[in-house]
């Protein structure tokens, strides 16, 4: 089965270009949402301790 899509006659970016629009993209989402919108919910939270745990106790033996 033949690709449909083409990226024929198309610009491309090189990858420094596509981690400077990701940056951007990322910087000015955190500024429009803001900080008050930093926090996991508490179930996630927790769950993300434990992993944390885990790694440190992994990286400890």
């Amino acid at each position: 089965m033949q690709n449909q899509f083409t990226n024929d006659g198309e610009d491309h970016i090189d990858r420094t270009t596509s981690a400077a629009i990701c940056n951007a993209i990322g910087e000015r989402l955190r500024r429009d949402i803001g900080p008050d919108d930093d926090a996991l919910p508490s179930h996630l939270q927790m769950l993300m301790d434990q992993m944390r745990q885990q790694d440190d106790s992994t990286r400890s033996r």
